[in-house]
């Protein structure tokens, strides 16, 4: 296994110089994770609409952040800190770039691929991937020790969590450092080694599925299921309604990944299939197992 191109030790703090590679809603939000630590920011995004849409996202994340009291600094200078792009050229010089493109093998590969093109040999790779191989990923790198798996839970601002995912030929260096930069935006680390779904999708798509199984058979309604596992369990939100949040149409291409990968206990039900079919997605739809006002 080869080491990092610089020493472990003058990774530890936040890195001042970041990048994002899409500026959706996860995008976004990592993005405004590091930024509102001081971070100098590039979100590069595939055109020009999408670059500007992914600015007005962070922007307005950050100055909520600031109205809320999360926050204490000015506006100004924290947007002065952020820029947007459509160049993958603009990586180069950047310490570490968080990939945060759809969750699909392909795309990833491409995307990751490019940015490594642009980084030097002592610059570094995260993938928000929620469940694809990190060590999969990994492979079709030329630096593996300098990649991993981070990934941030939606709405990033208020989330807690960060999962840092570990391949086999992560450096030690680097999963030293990427424990500290989660400490240092004043989130969590649960560190894992890859596998399929990590920790952290493997169970919360477990319950969900069975959740949707048991509205699919009559069992109960969404809203009792979901009652019943904040009330009974404490959980904050239930996996009926997480599962709008997160988005139908990303619960079930995680679903897909690990029935191909852990077998039938993972197999995406009917229902969850139909809706997807039908553009029911969840809350970005305004519909899903719930109905979110717009």
């Amino acid at each position: 296994m080869s080491e990092p191109a610089v020493n472990p030790d003058l990774l530890i703090d936040l890195p001042h110089f970041v990048g994002v590679l899409g500026g959706g809603r996860m995008g976004a939000g990592i993005a405004h994770a590091f930024l509102i630590k001081g971070a100098d920011v590039l979100v590069v995004e595939r055109d020009d609409v999408s670059a500007e849409a992914a600015r007005e996202r962070v922007e307005s994340a950050a100055l909520k952040s600031i109205e809320r009291g999360g926050v204490d600094a000015n506006f100004e200078e924290l947007v002065s800190r952020l820029t947007v792009s459509t160049d993958y050229d603009d990586f180069a010089g950047r310490k570490l770039v968080v990939e945060a493109v759809p969750e699909d093998w392909d795309l990833k590969v491409t995307a990751l691929r490019g940015i490594e093109e642009r980084l030097g040999e002592g610059d570094f790779i995260a993938s928000n991937t929620s469940s694809l191989s990190v060590n999969g990923l990994a492979r079709e790198l030329k630096r593996p020790e300098n990649f991993l798996g981070l990934h941030f839970f939606n709405p990033v601002p208020a989330s807690t969590l960060i999962e840092v995912v570990l391949g086999e030929r992560t450096s030690p260096g680097l999963a030293v450092a990427a424990k500290s930069w989660v400490e240092a935006l004043g989130k969590t680390a649960v560190v894992v080694n890859d596998a399929p779904g990590f920790a952290s999708s493997r169970l919360g798509v477990a319950i969900a599925l069975e959740a949707m199984r048991m509205v699919e058979e009559g069992v109960a309604s969404a809203e009792d299921i979901d009652a019943a596992m904040v009330l009974g369990y404490k959980h904050p939100t239930g996996p009926l309604k997480t599962t709008d949040i997160v988005g139908l149409d990303v619960r079930l291409g995680i679903a897909e990944y690990l029935h191909s990968t852990l077998g039938e206990r993972f197999a995406p039900p009917q229902i969850l299939k139909d809706k997807v079919a039908r553009g029911e997605l969840g809350r970005k739809t305004g519909k899903g197992f719930f109905d979110w006002p717009s």
